[in-house]
């Protein structure tokens, strides 16, 4: 099995990451009924955008950091950032302190994945990229998908506030796991926090080698901020009693894809991957757009899953791939600032659409498509990369650190 080459580093970092978006994506079906009965039902799209608004600003620092201060020390800074919200939402009753709140937790996605990432570029040779990241992609998503199923379960045999406690558990349990495993920034980078390193210089923010993934990041990762706002009132007018039904459905396809094809893009190139899943995206937003029973409402999500388990992974190796090794950091918090404006002007576009009225639904997964369909253009025109490229560039070939090099 080659899966048993990944060293005991990797697979907790795997279990982390599976814990830490288990942890906020545990809300994500009660949070619109719960902004309603604050009296904020005009504001579903500011559920996503807020997050998003915060992890966006706060990605540059995170990069930086990785890159300075070290890769834990980022993780464990964003999974404590979700361990204090989950104990203070019970707490936020008004519509103004709940959105301030999700403004706040908007900083546990700026840190922990640009830290997750960045620690397992470092430990992975650069011809298992794309595996590594679809397997890291798989823990993540399994997550993702079981969070808004669980969180739909707790909330119906116990309480919203127990749904918030159990949130901020399994926050800090990822950062336990975190403190067992050993800093990969090499020693010559890596220097104390101080106040100083918070100021960015405008190269600091943005990595120009990673410009193009950023760009593709941004155009396909739109309409999950868009599904992720109307999705659990598409699941209710369309009669299905567990809103979580979609994602688990996007789940398993998606978990099937990365681990049947993990390596797709280490075969056979980054930018041909992209194409087909861009495509794949593409027809599973047709189908949202059109479709209208729950039979394909759900078909949908599985080619949803489908093209993300493809995307996903893809998108992070490239990435890496054209970083420099000194500022891994930067490249990774690039693509994420791109992934959280995709995201949040996917929610705030869906959400004032959407405005609350069902015949607007196939209007906001329209646009999800128009915007799709522009990265398939722009992929078209990106030259074809050679499967392997990566592996040869002079910048790739440091060696990953001694305790925690898989194989």
């Amino acid at each position: 099995m080659p899966f048993r080459s990944y060293s005991v580093g990797f697979w907790l970092m795997c279990l982390s990451s599976f814990l830490f978006f288990l942890s906020f994506n545990l809300l994500l079906p009660a949070l619109p009924d719960h902004l309603t009965q604050l009296g904020g039902a005009d504001y579903k799209g500011f559920i996503i955008a807020m997050f998003t608004l915060t992890a966006a600003i706060s990605r540059p620092f995170s990069g930086k950091l990785a890159d300075t201060v070290g890769r834990i020390p980022v993780m464990v800074f964003g999974s404590l950032v979700c361990v204090v919200c989950g104990l203070i939402y019970p707490w936020a009753l008004t519509v103004a302190g709940f959105l301030g709140l999700r403004l706040l937790h908007g900083f546990s996605t700026g840190f922990k994945p640009t830290g997750t990432a960045a620690f397992i570029a470092d430990i992975v040779p650069v011809e298992r990229r794309g595996e590594a990241m679809g397997l890291l992609g798989v823990t993540g998503t399994i997550g993702m998908a079981a969070g808004p199923a669980l969180g739909d379960w707790v909330v119906s045999h116990f309480s919203l506030n127990v749904l918030f406690y159990c949130s901020s558990a399994f926050a800090l349990v990822s950062v336990l796991v975190q403190g067992t495993l050993t800093e990969t920034l090499p020693p010559p980078q890596r220097q104390p926090f101080r106040w100083s390193l918070l100021r960015l210089r405008l190269e600091e923010i943005i990595e120009p080698r990673v410009l193009r993934p950023a760009l593709v990041t941004l155009l396909c990762l739109f309409p999950f901020g868009a599904v992720l706002t109307v999705v659990p009132d598409q699941s209710r007018l369309l009669g299905l009693t567990n809103r979580g039904l979609f994602y688990i459905a996007y789940t398993v396809s998606s978990l099937t894809v990365r681990l049947l094809a993990g390596r797709a893009s280490d075969r056979l190139g980054r930018v041909r991957v992209l194409r087909w899943s861009a495509a794949v995206l593409a027809g599973s937003l047709a189908l949202l757009t059109f479709g209208a029973t729950p039979a394909g409402f759900l078909g949908a999500a599985v080619v949803f899953g489908i093209g993300t388990g493809l995307n996903s992974p893809t998108l992070y190796a490239w990435t890496v791939d054209l970083s420099h090794p000194q500022y891994r950091g930067r490249a990774v918090a690039t693509m994420y600032v791109a992934l959280e404006v995709g995201i949040g002007l996917g929610a705030l576009l869906a959400g004032w659409v959407f405005d609350n009225q069902p015949a607007r639904l196939p209007l906001v997964h329209g646009l999800s498509l128009a915007v799709v369909l522009a990265a398939v253009a722009y992929l078209a025109l990106v030259p074809t990369d050679t499967p392997g490229a990566a592996a040869r560039q002079p910048a790739e070939q440091e060696p990953a650190p001694a305790a925690e090099q898989i194989v």
